[in-house]
């Protein structure tokens, strides 16, 4: 069984080399969808939920939306990238460092790899950069 809940943040972030208009600082308002699976819970006050969606929300906030929404994210192997992050710290603005480039793709992976270290059963992460583009990732 498998249960999914969506979510939304804002960040922006830059792919510096790209040969497009991303090579350039911009933001997204991303939409997130996580999917848990697992069994169904026999007995109690979660009889029949794979897990509450509360608790679901809880997690995900935590481990995801907390760090993720309103940051500069970037990749902390990029000398660029590091320098503008390193100027939004020093003006006490939120960034967050990721060792990989900040595609969606990559991101994908990241927040599945932080849930799943969170405990959560997750069986995909769906990143949707904008309303018509977006990369799941199932795992391994």
């Amino acid at each position: 069984m498998k249960i999914t809940k969506i979510f939304s943040f804002d960040s922006s972030h830059m792919l510096d080399g790209h040969d497009g208009k991303c090579q350039n600082v911009h933001g997204h308002t991303y939409k997130l969808e996580i999917t848990v699976s697992d069994g169904l819970i026999q007995g109690g006050a979660k009889d029949g939920m794979v897990m509450d969606f509360t608790d679901l929300k809880t997690i995900v906030k935590q481990e995801i939306i907390a760090p993720f929404d309103h940051a500069f994210i970037y990749d902390g192997r990029n000398e660029r990238e590091s320098q503008i992050a390193a100027l939004l710290d020093g003006w006490n603005m939120k960034t967050l460092r990721l060792n990989c480039r900040t595609t969606a793709e990559n991101m994908s992976i990241e927040m599945f790899v932080r849930l799943k270290h969170a405990g959560l059963k997750v069986c995909s992460v769906k990143l949707w950069e904008t309303p018509t583009s977006c990369a799941e990732y199932e795992g391994a």
